[in-house]
């Protein structure tokens, strides 16, 4: 009895063991198709190109005005949770013009809202580049302690006075707005700084500063033909000359213009300055260009921690980018943005109603590279609400789901990397690099010339690793970040249809596409 209960029991647990191997195949299988649907789905790949029903050549997801002309951007500054974006404006033709000031307000750096012109040439001469503030503490009196005023500082230029030939056509005006930037009003004692006799005289960016016992002051840095000039005030009205920098220092193949200071930290926790300024003509690809300087500043006066020419951006298109102002604490970043064209062609790409965009909104930051300090310039974390759908490049080639895209890759083999962007019209853009050299190969993306100097090969040198890219593409742009900004190239492209496909060369793994809102 004993041994056939053993035996009925050992009978009983094979059964149970072919019951137990049954369900372990079934879940088995019931997991590898999961993972397999997973996969299939994670690695879609791109059907069809889906187009766009906006004008030809109009930006998806850059600013463009509506119509008019645009070039420099200008008073980028936050209040109550808006951005403000104010632009050179010529709204009655697209070629430059007397200039205005438009502008636009967005949320979130991605969508933006064109608003009513904000300020108009008048007697003294047409509206040049410029900056603002909000004046917290009314140390202007154009406000109330309950309500302080956004004050804006900007060039006029005076034509008559410069046909008539003297020099000293540019001083510096003063505007103001106690209703967040809805409206502006000249201020009566204008000009704020007049001309000390300088035909070059304009661009005034001015910042606030903290002395070591906590008391403030408002610096201007301002553009001074060959130089930059940094004055200082207590109410942004009366102005006194502090210090100067430039002459015989950085590239000076043009009239320096935009300046732009500002406070940052080092990697090593160090304060450090950086001073931008955009050049015309005199860039690494001919046309204008913005380089920096990194040193210290202090009493009014800039030292540059060495000599070398450093330029912000290495492609042809990108130009008298300045920062955003009064931004909250809790960014703890430096805002930044770009006129993405060039003076060489700027007035005679073809586009209909409007002319010129800008880039997309960068943070800067420093970074070290072998003991040498250079600035970074990445792309600001709200584009990331852009993302849509998401595609994998299993093969050489793929289609681009649209015109607006972004491209993510991981560098494989740092010394040499090609990308090609292609259309049906046999046109193409080439991204590589080789023998130490990023280059943005614009030479066939479009079949007929509007301008020799648009018709070319643009290279970055680049003597450190190179890991990642990231790729914006959009109808008129790309825009190319190595390192998450440790090097970047902009370039315009006016192909005669949209880039519908990619192909790969070599170099490059984890190619990612991801298509943007339009």
């Amino acid at each position: 009895m004993q041994l056939k209960c053993v035996k009925k029991l050992k009978m009983k647990s094979k059964q149970d063991f072919t019951w137990i191997n049954f369900f372990k195949s079934v879940y088995i299988n019931l997991v590898f198709a999961t993972v397999t649907l997973l996969i299939s789905c994670t690695n879609k790949t791109v059907t069809s190109f889906q187009e766009s029903e906006m004008e030809p050549y109009r930006q998806a997801y850059h600013f463009s005005p509506k119509k008019g002309w645009m070039n420099d951007p200008n008073g980028l500054v936050f209040l109550d949770g808006e951005y403000h974006l104010f632009f050179q404006h010529y709204p009655d033709s697209t070629v430059w013009g007397p200039m205005h000031w438009g502008h636009a307000i967005s949320k979130d750096l991605v969508n933006w809202e064109e608003l009513p012109i904000a300020l108009f040439p008048d007697s003294l001469g047409y509206i040049f580049s410029g900056s603002a503030v909000f004046d917290e503490k009314n140390s202007s009196g154009l406000g109330s302690a309950t309500n302080p005023p956004l004050v804006a500082l900007y060039t006029y230029h005076n034509p008559k006075k410069e046909k008539a030939g003297t020099i000293d056509f540019q001083t510096q005006g003063l505007a103001y707005s106690v209703d967040k930037g809805r409206s502006w009003k000249k201020y009566e004692g204008n000009p704020v700084l007049g001309n000390p006799g300088i035909r070059d005289f304009r661009d005034p960016k001015v910042t606030q500063t903290t002395s070591a016992d906590g008391s403030t002051t408002w610096v201007m840095t301002l553009a001074a033909h060959d130089q930059v000039q940094f004055y200082q005030s207590s109410n942004l009205k009366n102005w006194s000359l502090l210090g100067e920098f430039g002459q015989g220092t950085g590239a000076h193949g043009g009239v320096w213009e935009c300046p732009d200071l500002l406070s940052m930290k080092a990697p090593d926790g160090s304060q450090k300055w950086v001073l931008l300024v955009s050049i015309n003509p005199g860039g690494p690809q001919k046309g204008s260009a913005t380089q920096y300087f990194i040193g210290d500043f202090k009493e009014g006066k800039f030292t540059p921690d060495d000599t070398m020419i450093r330029w912000l951006d290495y492609g042809p298109d990108n130009y008298a980018g300045v920062t955003w102002s009064n931004l909250p604490e809790g960014q703890n970043r430096t805002l930044w943005i770009g006129w993405m064209s060039n003076w060489l062609y700027a007035q005679v790409v073809p586009t209909s109603f409007w002319r010129s965009a800008l880039t997309l909104p960068r943070e800067l930051r420093l970074f070290d590279v072998d003991g040498t300090l250079l600035l970074q310039s990445a792309p600001a974390k709200e584009l990331e609400k852009l993302r849509g759908t998401n595609y994998y490049l299993s093969e050489k080639e793929s289609l681009l789901p649209s015109r607006a895209v972004e491209i993510l890759a991981e560098v494989t083999k740092d010394e040499y990397f090609s990308m090609i962007l292609s259309n049906e019209m046999g046109e193409e853009v080439i991204i590589s690099k080789e023998m130490g050299l990023v280059t943005i190969d614009r030479r066939k993306s479009r079949k007929e010339s509007f301008h020799l100097d648009f018709e070319a090969a643009h290279s970055a040198p680049m003597s450190w690793k190179a890991s990642t890219l990231r790729i914006f593409l959009d109808a008129t742009s790309i825009e190319v970040f190595v390192n998450e900004g440790e090097l970047v190239l902009t370039s315009l492209l006016f192909p005669n249809a949209p880039w519908k496909k990619l192909t790969v060369d070599k170099g490059l793994k984890s190619v990612e596409i991801i298509e943007l809102d339009q």
